[in-house]
């Protein structure tokens, strides 16, 4: 397979981000990373600005930090998301929470207008049946506390939601329909701007999850008509483990929408500590509590890399690592029996690639304990996560090869 490897050296020569790849930590022990998609790697200057962090902002500054840049952050963080990766202006984005929390708030935050006086026909919630469980799971809770009925969408395995699965599933008995921009599972790329506006005509509102496209795909909320979005920042923005999630709510909605955690940090005035909640007009009301700030410190170094390297040129590598590894599946792997679970097409696929064996659960311990991490997902898929920023073309191939080797070994 030398002509796997001296495509991905000419690959990797030619990349106009191959400098970004330095900036993110060694990995002792590890000769291919390719779980970026699930949890990204660290900047080697993540453990720097924490110390300053903890010397200066809250060290030295201690609670005038708040004033000083601490309460603004959830919005300012939020508005670079949002130029970043979103296509979304200021003022709509704002970090807080978990991804399952602000899934929550949004979702009732829609089901309540829905359930307004001129929306009583509006009983349905439209979701895939193989959602990520997170989305699914809420979306079951929400529909008993609000006694709305979910539609499930069944979708094909690979390729994902399509325009003709939501023209069966949305009539004028739907709320709101819940979908993921990219698969989880196969990588399949949803059409967000075609669906969006079918869900439209229909009358509903529509609240994607960014989890697996945030900073790997360009996408334009703004101009689609986006109503809704959360997004994790542990994967292609490398928040670090627990890092918060944020969520978009397009400013149509503001004022309009109301969140059911009434936390004194989304009240109209936050030190007025007043005998009953007034929301806050704009994005700050879908914050609750106290905003998790050392959580949002790693996510700055990685925005910087993608307002460098901008999300168009992170998509246009992205192309490149999963076309490749589609080809080292073809070349090294499908021989031995394995199965390409993603779209063949870079179009209609995102930052990784899934590839299916009934051996992979072995496999996956065997290259975890040889330094190749990808993620194995049950019942016998291996995700396949190519971060842009911080995989190169040879460590793509090297991982694919790792694979082949651990299968004929078993």
């Amino acid at each position: 397979m030398t002509e796997l490897l001296d495509t991905a050296r000419a690959l990797d020569a030619a990349d106009p981000l191959r400098h970004h790849l330095d900036a993110f930590a060694e990995m002792p022990g590890v000769i291919a990373y390719l779980d970026g998609n699930s949890l990204g790697r660290p900047l080697r200057d993540t453990g720097e600005r924490i110390a300053d962090f903890v010397r200066d902002d809250w060290g030295t500054r201690l609670i005038r930090s708040w004033d000083e840049q601490w309460m603004e952050l959830p919005t300012a963080l939020g508005d670079r998301i949002g130029a970043a990766c979103l296509g979304a202006a200021p003022g709509q984005t704002v970090v807080a929470d978990s991804t399952t929390v602000l899934l929550y708030k949004l979702m009732r935050a829609a089901l309540r207008r829905a359930q307004g006086p001129t929306s009583k026909a509006r009983s349905e919630i439209v979701i895939e049946q193989g959602n990520f469980p997170t989305d699914r799971f809420v979306a079951e809770g929400v529909a008993a506390e609000t006694g709305m009925t979910i539609r499930w969408i069944t979708a094909d395995p690979v390729h994902g939601v399509r325009a003709e699965d939501i023209a069966d599933a949305v009539t004028e008995r739907t709320a709101l329909v819940v979908l993921s921009h990219v698969d989880y599972r196969s990588g399949a790329l949803a059409d967000m701007k075609g669906i969006t506006a079918q869900v439209h005509e229909a009358g509903a509102l529509m609240l994607w999850d960014l989890c697996h496209s945030a900073g790997v795909i360009p996408m334009q909320l703004d101009e689609w008509g986006v109503d809704l979005a959360v997004g994790c920042t542990y994967k292609y923005l490398n928040g670090g483990p627990g890092a918060p999630a944020f969520a978009y709510v397009r400013s149509a909605h503001h004022g309009v929408l109301r969140q059911p955690i009434q936390g004194w940090m989304g009240a109209a005035d936050v030190f007025a500590m007043g005998p009953a909640y007034s929301p806050d007009a704009t994005i700050r009301q879908f914050i609750s509590g106290t905003p998790p700030v050392l959580g949002m410190l790693p996510m700055q170094g990685m925005l910087d890399r993608i307002e460098q390297a901008t999300i168009d040129g992170i998509r246009a590598k992205s192309k490149t690592l999963t076309d490749l590894a589609v080809q080292a599946v073809d070349e090294a792997l499908a021989p031995l029996g394995v199965r390409l679970l993603s779209p063949r097409d870079a179009e209609r696929r995102g930052g990784h690639v899934t590839i299916g064996h009934p051996d992979f659960r072995a496999v996956t311990q065997r290259l975890w304990g040889e330094g190749v991490i990808p993620d194995f997902r049950f019942p016998d898929g291996i995700r396949l996560g190519l971060s842009p920023l911080s995989t190169s073309h040879v460590e793509a191939v090297t991982g694919v090869l790792a694979v082949r080797d651990a299968l004929t070994r078993l």
